[in-house]
């Protein structure tokens, strides 16, 4: 009767962890590169002459302000790797946006809480995701406050 009560006991914590588990995967937007994809332009001009302003539809505004996780590569900037502040692409090194390849919603700022290691493969990362349309120092897309969580899957 014992081992009965400890069986129970267990399954009983064992049920609370998955249940908290799966409540804080809830809090998780779902979101990937196909859906930044999915970003339009239309024209504007500044003193320099005419610059394409992103237009963000509904899917991507739902985003803004919420936490998502984004697997990609490391992108060098300023020809030096800064290990709280890097750019994320959804192609590698040699297919990303500023090699020619990938369009301006493939890469992504990411404003790491903690510095990591420079690493050519592969790597996800959780963050409170920002739009931007205006700063064009800036990307358009903006991960604040994001962690590394691991490799990309």
């Amino acid at each position: 009767m014992k081992r009965v009560l400890i069986a129970v006991a267990f399954l009983i914590v064992g049920m609370s962890y998955l249940s908290h588990a799966q409540d804080n995967n809830k809090s998780l937007a779902t979101a990937n590169w196909n859906t930044l994809a999915k970003v339009t332009y239309k024209v504007g001009k500044d003193e320099y002459g005419e610059l394409s302003i992103p237009v963000f539809g509904d899917e991507i505004q739902k985003l803004a302000g919420k936490e998502i996780e984004l697997p990609g590569y490391i992108i060098p900037f300023d020809g030096m790797f800064k290990p709280d502040h890097i750019i994320l692409s959804s192609l590698p090194v040699a297919a990303c946006f500023f090699c020619g390849s990938g369009g301006p919603e493939s890469v992504i700022e990411i404003y790491l809480k903690e510095p990591i290691k420079y690493t050519a493969n592969g790597i996800k990362v959780r963050g409170k995701l920002e739009l931007n349309e205006t700063d064009y120092n800036q990307l358009m897309y903006i991960l604040k406050d994001a962690v590394m969580v691991g490799p990309a899957n």
